[in-house]
């Protein structure tokens, strides 16, 4: 039993690692960079880098959720509120700013 409890736990820490890195400037990788190109492009790339590790890189889910429609339950208000504040494991502020926008607008357009 001990060695099952050891085994959940290493198992949640992983996923829980994997999901929350990227610093205090995890989102000023792509800030202003792309001089005003392809705002959709510049989203998926910055949802790439930050929460495909998570929520895969189709949106498919993983550990995190599947965002695939995401956009017909939530709107981009919601998102951006639950990308600023976390939701459940999801940790606050991985993406944040303009950038953080960005992925909110891009995510609300998947229904």
């Amino acid at each position: 039993m001990k060695w099952k409890l050891a085994a959940m736990f290493l198992g949640v820490s992983l996923a829980l690692a994997a999901c929350g890195g990227g610093g205090d400037n995890a989102g000023e990788k792509n800030g202003g960079s792309n001089g005003g190109g392809d705002t959709a492009a510049a989203a998926e790339q910055i949802f790439k880098q930050n929460c495909a590790s998570c929520h895969g890189q189709d949106l498919s889910g993983g550990v995190g959720p599947n965002l695939q429609k995401v956009g017909s339950k939530y709107s981009k208000d919601e998102i951006k509120n639950i990308i600023a504040n976390g939701r459940g494991a999801m940790p606050a502020g991985i993406i944040k700013g303009e950038d953080a926008d960005k992925v909110a607008e891009w995510l609300a357009a998947k229904k």
